[in-house]
């Protein structure tokens, strides 16, 4: 099959989202059916899965699965290959976060962090790796700006995000002779029910306030997925979303150094007992991820 590429190479494929009840993923879901893609929406929240392809112009399907069972996503593959046909792109949108001290932190709650953003990413790429190779596609990992350079109180999520970046490369270099694109999509704050909730604990909230003024925007949901979904038009290695992220890779040997000195400006006014305790997974769909949505 030939090589996707660009919007019209798009028309008529089909492409899966992770993550894809709420938020980023809901949003990328319909800027790819805006395309005239096929589209499979995965994820915990089954109703609202089904709410949003309801919105679709497009034939889609629902398929309530955990990206860490790897058994039940070969299950979710094989369905999406049999229902819509075998994908042209995947997304790995999937993930959830936790806030706190690394010593405070409940150690199964740390550890979900990681099996769902890196783990989750891993098996979402491996189920889809052959539909992928013989359409000649497209995978994006959705990664962020925690990638750049980690922030305190945030260690599961960092560590997950600096991962997921680390295994994209990985995998586009092992590809890059196959005509399969792997690219990777740095996310800055989105308006998202897991950032809105991370801005109600007082300790995410006065670290993020202490940020540069341009690097603490927040930007709608929907712009981000434009920008996500152009960078799926183009199979882009590295898409930036807000895009003036890009002038910033340069500079990520400064970043560890810098939040070093804000965080000891900072945290010592917020590290009394019982000032930072430990948010737990953040919004709905963490909620959701706590027990593989069971």
């Amino acid at each position: 099959m030939s090589r996707v590429h660009g919007v019209q190479g798009l028309l008529n494929r089909t492409a899966v989202v992770t993550g894809a009840a709420r938020g980023i993923g809901a949003a990328l879901a319909r800027k790819l059916a805006e395309r005239g893609m096929r589209v499979a929406l995965l994820g915990l929240e089954g109703d609202l899965l089904r709410e949003v392809a309801r919105t679709l112009p497009v034939q889609t399907c629902c398929l309530d699965v955990d990206v860490t069972d790897e058994a039940a996503m070969e299950r979710a593959a094989a369905a999406v290959g049999d229902l819509l046909g075998a994908p042209s792109v995947v997304v790995a949108n999937a993930g959830i976060a936790e806030g706190g001290p690394f010593g405070f932190s409940d150690p199964v709650t740390w550890r979900r962090v990681i099996e769902v953003n890196l783990c989750g990413s891993a098996t979402t790429a491996r189920v889809f790796l052959p539909a992928l190779l013989s359409n000649r596609g497209y995978y994006l990992q959705v990664a962020s700006t925690a990638a750049f350079g980690s922030v305190p109180m945030m260690s599961a999520y960092c560590a997950s995000k600096a991962g997921v970046e680390s295994f994209a490369q990985s995998l586009r270099a092992e590809l890059a002779t196959q005509g399969t694109g792997v690219g990777i999509a740095y996310v800055h704050w989105t308006d998202t029910d897991m950032i809105r909730d991370a801005d109600q604990h007082t300790a995410l909230r006065e670290l993020r306030a202490h940020m540069p003024p341009g690097a603490r925007r927040t930007y709608p949901v929907t712009t981000i997925a434009a920008w996500l979904a152009r960078g799926v038009d183009r199979r882009l290695p590295a898409v930036y979303a807000p895009p003036w992220l890009r002038y910033a890779q340069p500079l990520r040997p400064l970043f560890p150094p810098a939040v070093a000195a804000v965080s000891r400006r900072t945290l010592p006014r917020l590290t009394a007992p019982g000032q930072l305790p430990s948010t737990g997974l953040l919004g709905p769909g963490g909620q959701a991820a706590r027990s593989g949505g069971r």
